[in-house]
């Protein structure tokens, strides 16, 4: 079994996507995770060398990920070089995350999470209710497709794969009139000034675990103490109530299901949907818990009224939170 020994200054390679984005995340987990060890940032790429992995989900961008395996095709290569000790530790966007880890893997650490919430981008006007009657709307992610149409019905949804430049660049072309990304990525991507205006993420939850990154090692490596290091408590809390959400919903591409949790001192509200792919439907539950003091204890307790509210939103939608074929 390979093992990280860290007792041992042997490097912590870092395996990330290939994207734009994906290697801002990753140089920024390995500027942090230099800093715990207490190394050189000069020294950065031996002590935590990133790096690149090309993703089934990454190469294939003219179909929507439901038809061609789920959101796994942006991880499984890169938890196979996990598996397999070509890597220690990967990046991952939560969001982008299977609800099951795969089994030798764990999540040993959350990093503080970015804003959460949808953007829209626009070159004309700054909400989606105020496009015109019969507007583009760029999307590949059936959540926001989902989302806007039970707003705009009238809306015409246009397929739209990419990473953050590409799609950027369809806009700018005409393909669409408007376009929705996840407003953590063009933060870190410094493109916050391309956002026309924020979804309120109470009006129509992001996906579970947006905005966030989960730092996944093998299990023997779970408790590293310098990947640790990099831990934020309440982000794990909030993503625990959002991924039980996605669990008991069995989220996959292939369903629209929003999740938004938000803490208030030791009180975790919690707010899911799930809504028919065309929009015509829409089943919401929201929940609170009083979290324990133990943080063990705490995050179980996130985790529990996800599932929960999960559970019964899944029970209220039926076959019709899942599209056909």
């Amino acid at each position: 079994m390979v093992t990280l020994m860290q007792q041992n200054p042997t490097p912590i390679r870092i395996g990330a996507r290939g994207s734009r984005l994906s290697q801002v995340q990753a140089y920024k987990i390995q500027a942090d995770l230099v800093k715990a060890m207490g190394g050189d940032p000069s020294d950065a790429d031996r002590l935590a060398p990133v790096i690149l992995i090309t993703t089934t989900g990454d190469q294939v961008q003219d179909r929507r990920l439901l038809e061609i395996g789920g959101k796994a095709l942006f991880t499984k290569e890169i938890d196979e070089a996990l598996l397999d000790g070509r890597i220690d530790c990967a990046v991952h966007c939560v969001k982008d995350m299977p609800a099951v880890v795969p089994p030798g893997l764990a999540v040993a650490a959350h990093p503080e999470r970015e804003d959460s919430r949808d953007a829209f981008i626009c070159p004309t006007v700054s909400r989606l209710q105020d496009l015109p009657h019969g507007a583009r709307l760029g999307t590949a992610s059936l959540r926001r497709q989902a989302q806007s149409l039970h707003i705009r019905p009238d809306l015409k949804v246009e397929m739209l794969r990419g990473n953050v430049d590409t799609r950027l660049a369809r806009l700018e072309e005409g393909v669409a009139d408007a376009i929705m990304l996840a407003y953590a990525g063009l933060k870190r991507l410094g493109l916050a000034d391309k956002v026309a205006g924020l979804i309120d993420p109470m009006d129509a939850p992001p996906a579970p675990g947006q905005g966030a990154l989960a730092l996944q090692t093998r299990e023997s490596d779970a408790n590293h103490s310098i990947i640790r290091a990099l831990h934020h408590a309440p982000t794990d809390l909030t993503v625990a109530a959002e991924r039980g959400a996605l669990v008991a919903l069995e989220g996959s591409c292939r369903t629209a299901v929003g999740a938004y949790a938000r803490l208030n001192g030791q009180s975790l509200d919690l707010v899911v949907e799930g809504l028919a792919s065309d929009g015509s439907q829409r089943w919401r539950r929201t929940g609170r818990v009083e979290l324990a003091a133990d943080a063990a204890a705490a995050r179980e307790e996130a985790f529990r009224l996800g599932l929960e509210l999960g559970e019964a939103v899944r029970l209220d939608g039926g076959d019709a939170l899942t599209p056909p074929g």
